[in-house]
């Protein structure tokens, strides 16, 4: 049987997911008769709260073929080594999520096991202690990976980056227009579909023009232009989950060097972003509008910015949830127009970046293959899932009860996912990673043991080396550990001499 390929894709929208689908496209589909289109508007703003990563940033940037030094000057970008969370499981309590893994594992079992094997002996040193990017972070150091250091952590330092969305956005809109995609200005105004198939077929300007294309991929935010006011594909609300439904967002002067990492701050009915570039601090207030007014939160946002803020804060209203079908018919939706859960563990950018690694793999012909389309949807709303159960753990292990908003969050629904997820953790310290989930053992492991989740044993094997022998080799990995660190330069010297962004180089786009 012939295949009749996709001779056009038109994007609507630009920003972050805009962009970066025109990007990709324009490189995987350079040998191919394939033309890429992309409408958008500068009367329209974009959303810019991604402006924290997760490592896999760092795959989709190679796969442009992007050099990262360059890169970070052009974004205004500083380094991540994981985030801090102020006052989640109690007030005045705080802890780093890392991107890095705890310790080494031994004798095939996951190194917290020893660990907790001497806690629950009495040993005192926390479990962040043997984490180099935990050391790192608060010690404000940072560096690559060292080339031929595989059997010391300075040969496996993962990381990701702090930049300014709305420069990465024009990066890649540079990017994407040197490789043939066509950028046009102006705003939808209508949208016609095909009588007989019912797919979308064209879209038609204020100014008159219209744009026909075999495929469309909806980057057009929340209004979802194309998946939803065209379509009516609906959506679903994860209120229940997750409460939170404004957020408040405003770029701050920088005082000082910026951190390697992202810090988000509980307040009274929700939690506060700090984002340190180079040029300025992103910072912005995710709330329950249930639990507190919008001029409540941009009272606490203003109060506990570090430096003058740039400009007035802008809102954002939101309800955490997904479309029904991400892909419906001939129109792909991502980002915003996918679907929301708050930037909480920096995974806004990353879904986007799946989105369309998924779209890359399932990439249709002109039959639209209606198994494609389910499998795609298939996959993205487990990927949903999993990412909203991860942030519900975050909420839901607290020990906070000192505001209606707390309280509520401590009996938020559990989903059975996260609940086994609890269960193995808490009967013996077990932590499993779910094919193809995104955070992995050392993530949940850190949160859980953050929030304060405490194991009642630990993997049976850990007992047959004798305390003698588990404690000496806790005490060997803090010692290298501990000289990994002290080989590291400060974050800031490190941007100075790598990637240092030019003096003249200010945005507010936020």
């Amino acid at each position: 049987m012939s295949v009749d390929p996709i001779r056009s894709v038109l994007i609507v929208g630009g920003g972050t997911a805009g962009w970066m689908t025109a990007a990709a496209l324009s490189k995987i589909f350079a040998d191919h008769d394939l033309r890429i289109q992309l409408i958008e508007s500068e009367q329209i703003g974009t959303v810019g709260v991604g402006e924290a990563t997760i490592p896999q940033i760092l795959l989709f940037n190679r796969m442009l073929g992007i050099d990262e030094n360059e890169f970070i000057k052009a974004t205004q970008a500083t380094f991540k080594l994981g985030i801090e969370f102020e006052g989640w499981r109690r007030e005045g309590h705080s802890y780093l999520h890392p991107f890095g893994s705890y310790g080494s594992d031994m004798d095939g079992v996951m190194f917290h096991h020893f660990w907790l094997n001497a806690r629950q002996r009495g040993y005192e040193v926390e479990l962040p202690e043997f984490c180099l990017q935990v050391l790192a972070a608060r010690e404000g150091r940072f560096l690559r990976p060292v080339p031929n250091a595989k059997n010391s952590p300075l040969g496996h330092i993962a990381y990701a980056f702090q930049f300014d969305a709305g420069l990465y956005a024009n990066y890649l809109r540079q990017y994407a227009e040197a490789r043939g995609v066509e950028r046009i200005e102006g705003r939808i105004k209508h949208t016609r579909l095909d009588e007989e198939s019912g797919h979308l077929a064209s879209v038609k300007l204020e100014d008159g023009r219209e744009f026909s294309a075999d495929f469309f991929v909806d980057c057009s935010g929340f209004r979802g232009l194309l998946i939803e006011q065209a379509l009516e594909t609906g959506y679903e609300d994860w209120s229940a989950w997750l409460p939170c439904n404004r957020a408040l967002a405003v770029p701050s002067e920088r005082v000082r060097e910026p951190d390697p990492f992202t810090r988000s701050t509980a307040r009274p009915a929700g939690w506060q972003w700090h984002i340190p570039l180079q040029h300025r601090t992103g910072n912005g207030h995710v709330y329950c509008s249930d639990h507190m007014s919008d001029d409540e939160a941009a009272r606490i946002l203003l109060d506990n910015l570090e430096g003058r803020p740039l400009r007035d804060p802008i809102q954002l209203r939101f309800v955490t949830g997904h479309r029904r079908k991400f892909w419906n018919r001939n129109v792909l939706a991502i980002g915003l127009a996918a679907g929301f859960m708050e930037p909480l563990e920096s995974t806004s950018i990353h879904l986007i970046q799946s989105g369309i690694a998924r779209l890359m793999t399932l990439f249709p012909d002109r039959s639209f293959n209606p198994a494609d389309i389910d499998e795609y949807n298939r996959l993205t709303l487990q990927e949903y899932e999993y990412v909203r159960d991860f942030l519900v753990l975050h909420y839901r292990q607290t020990e906070r009860d000192d505001s209606e908003f707390w309280r509520r969050c401590r009996n938020l629904p559990m989903t059975d996912h996260l609940a086994r997820k609890l269960e193995l953790y808490r009967t013996n310290g077990r932590v499993y990673r779910e094919k193809d989930e995104l955070f992995n053992e050392t993530s949940w492991l850190a949160v859980m043991d953050g929030q304060g989740v405490e194991p009642r044993g630990h993997h049976p094997l850990v007992s047959s080396l004798g305390d003698r022998e588990v404690d000496a080799r806790l005490e060997q990995i803090l010692s290298v550990i501990r000289a990994s660190a002290d080989h590291m330069p400060s974050h800031a010297d490190f941007i100075a001499e790598h990637c240092a962004a030019e003096p003249d180089m200010l945005s507010e786009t936020v």
